[in-house]
């Protein structure tokens, strides 16, 4: 349980479903942790949730959305916990929607959390990283960005985008021995598996029965794509980079 013994993390969207999970396994791992998340009550309850287990963790309230907040999520980690090993860009939303049937307000929203989100964090952590012996960057992908999926326009392009955008940072940033990912989970059990059921007006059991149609018959769970995070964050995966690791019980297989 040491695989990241003496690393820092910074998380984004980590005081719930993925990346609380995430946060806890780094923690148990031996990192210490930076949870950003735009809810501020939840950031800070899961911070204290991992002291209390005997980690480390600090809170940051962050709309990874805007670049001052990004910075200063980035700076505020350096400065609190010593420095910035992994970054693990996991913030991200979701609507259930056709082209004809989302906003413009809605689509710019999803693309300001899902695409430029990634971007931004990454700018300010690349900079440190670059600067001090390089690092580790995942990114959450989603299978709806290597394939389409059903009344998710904005969904599918945003995840699509991030897939291509770890690429190229893998490619621009590897001399500066940074290691960019991504994972891409199926449907997982999270608040945001319900709130999806919620925008189509579908049971959420019923939902959950649909999703499970897969070749392991059954929706995964939060701790689940955490160890795929931990695999792609520990030196298990050294010599991986510019990769998209695909975790949904065989949603994509066939």
């Amino acid at each position: 349980m040491d695989r990241l013994e003496g690393k820092i993390a910074l998380i984004t969207g980590g005081a719930a479903g993925i990346g609380w999970a995430t946060a806890r396994l780094f923690a148990r791992e031996g990192a210490m942790v930076a949870i950003a998340d735009i809810h501020r009550e939840a950031a800070e309850k899961a911070a204290v949730a991992i002291t209390e287990e005997g980690g480390r963790a600090i809170a940051i309230p962050c709309d990874v959305s805007r670049a001052d907040e990004c910075k200063a999520a980035v700076e505020h980690t350096i400065r609190h916990l010593g420095g910035l090993d992994i970054l693990f860009n996991n913030a991200g939303i979701i609507r259930r929607a056709t082209v004809v049937e989302i906003t413009e307000e809605e689509w710019d929203r999803a693309m300001a959390v899902n695409v430029k989100g990634v971007f931004l964090m990454s700018r300010y952590a690349i900079i440190w990283m670059a600067e001090h012996g390089g690092g580790v960057i995942i990114n959450t992908g989603s299978g709806w960005g290597l394939t389409g999926g059903g009344k998710a326009a904005s969904y599918c392009a945003s995840k699509g985008a991030v897939v291509n955008l770890t690429r190229a940072m893998a490619i621009d940033h590897g001399p500066q021995n940074i290691r960019v990912n991504c994972v891409c989970p199926g449907d997982i059990s999270t608040g945001m598996l319900v709130e999806e059921a919620r925008q189509l007006d579908v049971r959420p059991d019923h939902f959950m029965e649909e999703a499970a149609a897969r070749p392991l018959g059954r929706v995964g769970a939060p701790e689940e794509a955490a160890r795929a995070v931990l695999y792609l964050a520990s030196d298990d995966s050294s010599f991986v980079t510019g990769t998209t690791l695909v975790v949904d019980g065989g949603g994509l297989a066939g």
